[in-house]
Formats: structure tokens, C-alpha cells, sequence
């Protein structure tokens, strides 16, 4: 039955008809037109919102011309599209109220590659770092370079005619596209490249579609050759839409649309496949770290980095440098850009040189070294140090670090948050330093907070204002700065856009290129997209339109956020804060944010979309007089009412009758997220779904009643130390055939694990380690208690997988210490996850109570687990606030750290052990892999870290039927090779979810970093 559509979900009648149509034409794409659908495209990475009438995800290019050829019906002629890639736009390139036709799920694959040429043919919703990824082994990559390079399609990439850091050097990505196919607005295909001489001159005289294009272009380029000279300004970055300067070479009679359409924003065509030009990757690369006593002195110094023959120069502020320092970034490069004692460092210039002679590498190097040397020692220019890096990954690293800058400035506290709308300006180099003096003394006139980062080199600066979107009347400043932004790149010879592309911005079009030019942009958008359909408003529009360009005063987020209470949005912060940075939306397998989006290539179920159906569903719910906060306290305060069940009876019963309800998306979303937690520290604004994930799940079951396999799961801490007693009577019940089957069909659960055996208790049995007394251990004297050590159990370990804890109580006993293994008290992981709170409240204020008892006898605490040991440090900090207590449960390698002095270090050998560490722990704990790395080499051992990202199992996700499959995929995607190349008895994995998931899909145990360390300290 399909369900009743509310009024926020409708669809235009002519579109719906459309997409209907669609379907039965031969498209072979995906098309959805749910509300969390057109939801989750309705946002980029800027300040705006538009909600689409329906998401089409192409798989050919043959699909575009048939959805546009369809189009062309009588019927169709009101239909208008948009193209969209990566999502990344910070000024609502790819946003439109009408059809979003998203590349990136299906157009993703490198169709053909000639290292001899350095040429390589692809799709466009290909990543432009995937692409780098494939042509790596040929020495070859794709050079123009880009903040969001981890996410942004190629496609995006040409329609903005992106460039970043390098682009001196390398270009912007329209000095590197030879060809491309593209589809026009009905449905014709073409192919494009370089036109020269006679063929150009046939092209020209030929009666077709493609042919009126050509005459088009070459007239309004070859009649007003003088007004594009003085108009375009002599800056390294592109003036966006449409490439006049470019297109035609007079000399030689050459033109190519190629160039038109880059930067063309998808409002001349879709472009479907690209054929690029590759770069040699250098051999030598050096990044000298500049650092100044003030942003103002990296500034006006840049200058002297670029005579220096340098390949890049870009430069931070103190403010992103401050924000680094708080974040889980600056641990990988504190090192390399250390602070100079005695002085305060408050600018930054990273000056990048790259060569394929060793020797002319250090000649440069060694140039600007003498020179800030002399600076250094005669006070001036306000250098006051500087740090040589040229290895690899400490290069990546730091560059990682200015990447993360554009999110980092979200992460700010408060109401407002510094955003895009003036962010990529660029003026002559030269004028930079002044330009950024009366730029600051705008905004500081305003009294606005801000963050400032760039490509000196190339005179692009990158300024984030901060301000509360939720205001109207801040809103109204947005309008106002951005104004003033604008004539004041103006006067200093600049661009508004030097380098994310116009969107919402196309408003100011007109006065960069006067009336002369900008007409023949128009007939340009008329030979093209003659009825405005190709993202209209944006750049020009159709001559003999009359619609209007978009404007910066479009419909933003904030507009929407502002119908949500304020009590509730700070409350809500961590959905509430997402700017669309898109930093989930990385391709990378072996990455750990996010599993479900890359699982599922589906926008919905990352960080991101899930934080804006939230966010929605919030506003949603104040619409409907509905207050989520007095019903979080209601439940918190009592258990549930005879009111709550008649509510879930009554709402459930509407549910099978199909009525709509929004919070049904919302709930699909949810589901598929792992819990895995990594959002929480990898997302530059901790965007933490599990956390608000849990709270909508427990207003969502006051609703709708929940299903069996949730209370199973929840109440696992409950009846699993029951099970474990006797593990010869309970495993052959549960891996009884019927058994099986009626947990599958009525709990909804698979691949059960078996429960210990022999037990914990059973491997203890004569061990002093059970022997716990409060009050025994209460009367051991300071010297006693340093060598004691209290082991916390947790469900999984203990129950489960008992020898990783009887080995730790070996390991901690050959180190001269006398364990403990504590009573077991449940965690309330479980339930949290599941969204029982109240349930998990109660755990944790009886855990901590515990465990703050124990803490006060200033004995080191230990669990195994890393998902349950961090739980108590951040799931538990927010239900109970101060309540918690200071108690600190160690993980093993933070306590066996602090033990190395105490034994001999002995000289690495042999074939090196792997360590697989836990997504949630490597995340929230950076220095995961160097800590069990420093404990393995004291002991005379070799660790490599693999970088794998999330194995799919994550707490029950993968024994819930309608995850299995999708668990072992995810395991498909980064775990399974490195398990088939690596030798089974030298594997570690510190998580139990972890070495569950690899018993079950391999068939082999795998050992707990531990495990491996008993067997070191037994050779000793």
C-alpha cells in the first residue's frame, strides 16, 4: 500500500508524472522521490536549502539522454534539472527546487588509461583522490588539487573549474581536461575537443545541433576579442561562466568547447565522461614550515616564498590554528609544526617545493632556508622559526591538517558558526596583503569572529565569518557583507570567486563582466539550454528570459532551524551543527567514517543525512506542537506509562494502514548506522549520530513498538552471565538447527557466537585473581596497591571471549602485579545503542557509583573491551554530567604503557605482528597504534598497524538478519585481503566485535594484542 504523502512531501503533479514516466522509458538509473531522498540533496556545504522534486541516479550515459529526450515531451517542458557529484559546493552549485540528477552513485569508473600519453578517460562522479589512488602506480596523478579531494567528484570539479594549492604550477582543472562527452538539454550526446583550421571551419558550416553551438561560441568569442582582454582579470584563478578567454585560439583558428563548458556549472550540459591530462608525481617533494609572530607577517612574507621558486605557499591564521590544536588532527602533526619556545606563533606559511633533480630540490630548499635564516637572526619580516619535512606521509599529514581547516572553522562554540558566502575571494598577489587589512577591518567593523586560510601564492584567501543563521537579522548582515565583499575585490582588481564557483553568488555576474560580455554569456546560455533548464539562474540566463538569476538572499538552513525552539536546537547541538562539509562522504574503504555510506552510496545514511533528517524531523515535530524535550523528561523520570503503551497500540495500527509519518525515514536511516562512533571524532564538527540516534529511538518506540530483537539485545548484560555458567548445556542449544531457525524468523538475529567454554569462572578457578573483597582491598597499604590491578569486566570479553581476560590476569601476573577481576556489573552500552536511556541511566549511575568507589582506593582500573571502556568516558558523561564521577577505566595498552620502565627493553626481531585496532577506539584514541607499538618493540617485537576501516560487525549489527549481509560486504571492503595476505597466527584485533566478525566469516580465531604480548613476556 502506498502511504498517504503529507504536505511537506508532495510532489509536483507534472514531475511525479515525469518520474513515472521514467521509469517505463529504459532508464536503467535508480530514481527516488521519497523526503529523505530529495532531504538529503537539499543541502551542500553552504549556507543555503532547496528540496528537490525527485533524485535521479543515472548508470549511462545513454540514461541522460533518455531522461532528457523524455523531457522534451510537450508534457515535460516545465521539467528543469540540476547535476550534482560530490555535494560539496560551498555556494549551492548543485541545489535547485526541481530534478537532482546525481552522478556520483553510478558514473564512477576509469574507463581507460595510456600512462605512455598521460591521458586517462573517466566518468565523472568519480572522487577526484580515487582517480589519484588508480593512477598512482604509474606515476602519474591528477594534479589540480582541492580541500575536499577525499569526496569531490571530477565532475564537480570541471563544472566549478576547481584549483587549490599548487595551482602556480599545476593549474586549475580546466588547463587538464582534453575532451569530454557530454549530453545536452535534448538529449543530444557530444563529444568535445580541439577544432582546428579547415575542421573547425566545417564544423561551422554544418546544419546540425551540435554545429549551431560552435557558430555560437565562435561569434561571441571572435567579435568582442578586446572587451574579453580588459575584462578578464590577469589572476591565476577562472573568472566561472562561461570561459570566453579561453575558448579560441585567433592565432591558430583552434576553439573547443571544452572550455566552455568548464566552470559552466551543469548549466550548459551534463558531462558525463572527461578525458584528462596526468602529471608525473615528483620525485623529491620538501614543505618548509614558515612560522610568524602574526598572520599580517605570513602574509606580507608569502612574496618572497613564491620568488623562491616555491611550487605552492598556503597560510593559516591563529584562529585555525587554534582549532587544530583541539582537534584529533593536530596529534599527527604537533611534531611537525612544533612551537618555538619563548614565542608565540600566530601565522603559518607551508611552502611546498617539488622537483624530479635531487639536486635542484636542495638548491631551492636550501635557498629559502639561508634566507629565513637571516630574517631569524636580524628580527625582521617576523619570522621567528621554521621545520624541513620531506617525507611522505609527514607531508600528507600536515596537508591533511589545512585540509580539515575548511571544517575545523565549524567547530566553533556557540550560536554562531563561521560559514561560506565570501570564503574563496582572490585579488593579484601582490595587493593581498593591503586587500586582507581593509577585509579584516569590514568584519571587525561588524564585530564578527573569523578564521583566515589561503593560497597566498595565487591571492586567494579563504575567510569564514561566523554568524547565527537562525537570526534573521544576522541574516540580513550576510547580505549586507557579502556586498561589501564584493566591491572590495572590485577595487583591489580581484574576483568574488576565485576558486569554489558562483551559485547563489551568480547575482554579481553582471558587474564583473559588464553588459557587453554578460549578453553574450546569455546568447551562449541560449544556443545551449534555450528555456532555462539546465540549473537555472545560476551563472546567466537565456536571452529572452525572463526568469531571474538566483541570489545570495535564497532560502537558507537557517530559515528552517529557526522554526525549531531554542531549547531544543541546543540540546540537538551535534545535528544541529552539521554545516555539510561532507568529510563522511569519504570513498576511502580504509577509512572508518563512515561503513554505511559506503556500503550503501546513498546520502542518507551518512553523518550528514542523517543529521539533516533530524534536524528536520525537530522541526517537524515543533510544527506539530510537539515537545521533545519534556518528553525526554517525562521518560527519563518514570517507567513506561499505560498512556505510552495505548500511544504505541494507536500509532503502530496507523504505521500498518500506511499513513505517513515522516519519522519513518528518519527510522530507516537510523538503522542502518553502526554505532561505530568515528563521526564523533573524525567529522571536524563531531557530528556524533550514535548520541542523537539514541534519543530518536526512544521517542520514536514511544510511538511505534519496537521489535523483539531490540529488547534482546538490550537486556544482553542481563541473561549472558547466566548463559556463561554453563556453556556445555547452553551452546548445543543454541546451535540446534531449530533453535537457529526460530531465532532467525522471530528475533531476527543470526550467527549467534557461542558462549565460553571453559568459562571465565572455570579458568579462574584457582586463580586469587576472582578473590574481590571491598574490604580487604580497602586495608592494603600504598606500597600493596601499586601492585595491584582491577580488571572491569564487560559482557562480551568476560562471557564470550574469556581467554583474552584470563591472559590479561597472566600478563598483569607476570609483571609483578596481583589482578582483581571485579564483580561484573552491566555497562549499558547495549541499551544505549538500541535508544533504551532510561534503562541505560540506571546502569551507568549504578556502574559509576561502583566504580568511583574503587577509584578512591587509587588503584589502576582496566577493561579490555574498547567500545564498552569509552563508553564510560563519553556515553556515560552525558547521561550523567557531574554525577559520573572522575573514576578512569584504562584500556590495556594505556595502563601496560605505564609499566615499560619497569622492564627491560629489549631489540626488535622477527616477522612483526598486525594490528587491527577497533574503529571506535583508533578514532577517539589517535594514538592508538603507537601506544601498542612502543609496548611491542620494548619487548622485542615488530607491530604494523593495517589501516582497515569498519569489519562490519559493530556491537549485534552484524548478526541482525537484515544486516548480515551487508556486515560481510563491509568486511569485503578492507578487512578480507590484508586477512587472506597476512599469516593467521600473527594477527591481533582489539576488538571483540572485531575478532567475532573474523571467527565467523574466516573461521579462525584471531588474538587480542594482549594474547600476543603473554606469549612475548613467556620467551623474556
Amino acid at each position: 500500500m502506498i502511504p498517504k504523502i503529507d504536505l511537506q512531501a508532495q510532489i509536483n503533479p507534472t514531475y511525479f508524472a515525469f518520474i513515472n514516466a521514467l521509469a517505463d522509458s529504459g532508464f536503467s538509473g535508480d530514481i527516488e522521490h521519497t523526503y529523505a531522498s530529495r532531504l538529503a540533496v537539499a543541502t551542500d556545504n553552504s549556507v543555503y536549502q532547496s528540496l528537490p522534486q525527485a533524485v535521479v541516479f543515472p548508470r549511462t550515459t545513454q540514461d541522460l539522454s533518455t531522461m532528457l529526450t523524455l523531457a522534451c515531451a510537450d508534457d515535460y517542458h516545465s521539467i528543469k534539472f540540476a547535476p550534482r557529484g560530490g555535494g560539496t559546493g560551498t555556494n549551492g552549485q548543485s541545489l535547485n527546487d526541481n530534478i537532482v540528477v546525481d552522478l556520483s552513485r553510478h558514473l564512477n569508473q576509469l574507463l581507460d588509461i595510456n600512462a605512455e600519453q598521460r591521458q586517462v578517460r573517466v566518468q565523472t562522479g568519480m572522487v577526484k583522490d580515487r582517480l589519484n589512488q588508480l593512477v598512482a602506480p604509474h606515476q602519474l596523478f591528477f594534479s589540480p588539487d582541492l580541500s575536499t579531494s577525499n569526496r569531490a567528484t571530477l565532475g564537480g570539479m570541471i563544472n566549478t573549474d576547481a584549483s587549490g594549492q599548487g595551482s602556480l604550477v599545476y593549474g586549475k582543472t580546466s588547463d587538464h581536461v582534453l575532451g569530454m562527452t557530454a549530453v545536452l538539454v535534448d538529449g543530444t550526446i557530444i563529444k568535445t575537443g580541439p577544432l582546428r583550421g579547415e575542421a573547425l571551419d566545417a564544423k561551422l558550416a554544418e546544419d546540425s545541433r551540435e554545429a549551431e553551438l560552435y557558430r555560437c561560441v565562435y561569434h561571441s568569442v571572435n567579435d568582442n576579442q578586446e572587451e574579453i582582454a580588459k575584462r578578464f582579470p590577469k589572476l591565476n584563478r577562472f573568472l566561472t561562466g562561461y570561459d570566453l578567454k579561453h575558448v579560441y585560439d585567433k592565432a591558430s583558428h583552434t576553439l573547443d568547447l571544452t572550455r566552455i563548458l568548464c566552470g559552466s556549472e551543469g548549466s550548459l550540459a551534463f558531462i558525463t565522461e572527461a578525458l584528462l591530462d596526468l602529471t608525473p608525481i615528483p620525485t623529491y617533494r620538501t614543505l618548509v614550515n614558515v612560522k610568524y609572530d602574526s598572520f599580517q607577517s605570513a602574509l606580507r612574507n608569502a612574496p618572497l616564498m613564491v620568488e623562491a621558486k616555491a611550487l605552492s605557499v598556503e597560510t593559516v591564521d591563529s584562529k585555525v590554528l587554534g582549532l587544530a590544536r583541539e582537534d584529533i588532527v593536530w596529534h599527527s602533526v604537533s611534531h611537525l609544526i612544533e612551537d618555538v619556545p619563548g614565542k608565540v606563533m600566530d601565522g603559518l606559511n607551508m611552502v611546498e617545493y617539488a622537483d624530479q633533480d635531487a639536486e635542484a630540490q636542495q638548491e631551492k630548499v636550501a635557498a629559502l632556508c639561508s634566507q629565513l635564516d637571516q630574517l631569524i637572526a636580524k628580527g625582521e619580516a617576523g619570522v621567528i622559526g621554521y621545520q624541513v619535512c620531506d617525507d611522505l606521509a609527514s607531508l600528507n599529514k600536515i596537508y591533511g591538517m589545512r585540509k580539515k581547516a575548511v571544517g575545523l572553522l565549524g567547530n566553533t562554540k556557540g550560536r554562531k558558526k563561521p560559514i561560506a558566502f565570501v570564503e574563496d575571494t582572490a585579488v593579484p598577489p601582490e595587493n593581498l596583503a593591503d586587500y586582507i587589512v581593509e577585509f579584516r577591518a569590514l568584519l571587525d567593523q561588524h564585530r564578527l569572529q573569523y578564521g583566515m586560510f589561503g593560497h597566498v601564492d595565487a591571492g586567494v584567501l579563504h575567510v569564514r565569518p561566523a554568524l547565527d543563521m537562525t537570526d534573521p537579522e544576522q541574516e540580513v548582515m550576510l547580505r549586507k557583507i557579502s556586498d561589501q565583499v564584493n566591491a572590495l575585490t572590485l577595487k583591489y582588481g580581484g574576483l568574488m570567486w576565485g576558486e569554489h564557483g558562483k551559485g547563489y553568488r551568480s547575482e554579481y555576474s553582471p558587474a564583473f563582466f559588464g553588459e557587453r560580455l554578460f549578453t553574450e554569456l546569455r546568447r551562449i546560455k541560449s544556443s545551449f539550454d534555450p528555456f532555462n533548464r539546465l540549473n537555472p539562474g545560476k551563472i546567466c540566463t537565456p536571452l529572452d528570459s525572463l526568469d531571474q538569476l538566483v541570489s545570495v538572499d535564497a532560502t537558507k538552513r537557517g530559515f528552517f532551524d529557526r522554526q525549531i525552539p531554542v531549547n531544543v536546537r541546543e540540546s540537538y547541538t551535534q545535528p544541529m551543527d552539521c554545516n555539510g562539509n561532507g568529510l563522511c562522504f569519504d570513498f576511502d574503504v580504509n577509512s572508518p567514517m563512515c561503513p554505511s555510506m559506503k556500503l550503501t552510496a546513498d546520502r542518507r545514511h551518512s553523518p550528514k543525512g542523517r543529521a539533516g533528517l533530524v534536524r528536520e524531523w525537530l522541526r517537524q515535530l515543533s510544527a506539530q506542537g510537539f515537545d521533545p524535550m519534556a518528553e525526554e523528561a517525562a521518560i527519563m523520570s518514570r517507567s513506561a506509562s499505560v498512556k505510552g503503551l495505548v500511544e504505541r497500540v494507536k500509532y503502530s495500527w496507523q504505521k500498518q494502514r500506511g499513513e505517513y509519518d515522516f519519522s519513518h525515514e528518519v527510522k530507516e536511516a537510523m538503522d542502518g548506522c553502526l554505532a561505530c562512533k568515528a563521526c564523533s571524532s573524525q567529522c571536524p564538527i563531531k557530528v556524533d549520530v550514535p548520541t542523537f540516534r539514541a534519543r530518536f529511538l526512544q521517542l520514536y518506540h514511544q510511538r511505534y513498538q519496537r521489535p523483539p530483537q531490540d529488547y534482546l539485545v538490550s537486556w544482553v548484560e542481563s541473561y549472558t552471565p547466566w548463559m556463561a555458567k554453563a556453556p556445555g548445556l547452553v551452546n548445543p542449544i543454541m546451535n540446534n538447527k531449530w533453535v537457529k531457525a526460530t531465532t532467525r524468523s522471530l528475533l531476527g538475529m543470526v550467527d549467534m557466537p557461542q558462549v565460553s567454554n571453559p568459562s571465565l569462572n572455570t579458568l579462574l578457578a584457582n586463580s586469587a585473581a576472582t578473590s574481590f573483597n571491598m574490604a580487604m582491598l580497602e586495608s592494603l597499604t600504598d606500597q600493596q596497591k601499586a601492585k595491584t590491578l582491577l580488571i572491569v569486566q564487560d559482557p562480551f570479553t568476560s562471557f564470550y571471549d574469556a581467554n583474552v581476560v584470563f591472559d590479561l590476569v597472566q600478563v598483569a601476573t607476570k609483571l609483578g602485579f596481583n589482578p582483581v577481576v571485579l564483580p561484573f556489573k552491566p555497562n549499558g552500552k547495549p541499551a544505549h545503542v538500541k535508544g533504551f536511556l532510561r534503562r541505560f541511566a540506571g546502569m551507568a549511575a549504578d556502574s559509576a557509583q561502583f566504580l568511583n568507589k574503587l577509584a578512591r582506593l587509587n588503584i589502576p582500573l582496566v577493561g579490555v573491551d574498547p567500545s564498552l571502556v569509552l563508553c564510560y568516558r563519553d556515553e556515560y558523561r552525558k547521561v550523567l554530567g557531574e554525577a559520573r564521577g572522575d573514576f578512569n577505566v584504562l584500556l590495556p595498552q594505556e595502563w601496560l604503557l605505564q609499566q615499560l620502565e619497569q622492564l627491560p627493553e629489549q631489540a626488535p626481531t622477527g616477522e612483526p605482528w598486525y594490528l587491527f585496532a577497533h574503529c571506535t577506539e583508533k578514532t577517539a584514541l589517535p594514538t592508538t597504534h603507537q601506544d601498542w607499538g612502543r609496548i611491542f618493540r620494548h619487548l622485542g617485537a615488530n607491530l604494523e598497524a593495517i589501516a582497515v576501516g569498519c569489519c562490519g560487525m559493530a556491537g549485534t549489527y552484524g548478526h541482525e538478519r537484515h544486516h548480515a549481509e551487508g556486515s560481510k560486504q563491509l568486511y569485503a571492503m578492507s578487512w578480507a585481503t590484508p586477512m587472506s595476505e597476512l599469516p593467521a597466527e600473527r594477527r591481533m584485533a582489539t576488538g571483540f566485535s572485531c575478532r567475532s566478525q573474523v571467527k565467523r566469516i574466516e573461521g579462525q580465531n584471531i588474538k587480542h594484542p594482549v594474547q600476543a604480548l603473554l606469549a612475548l613476556l613467556d620467551k623474556a
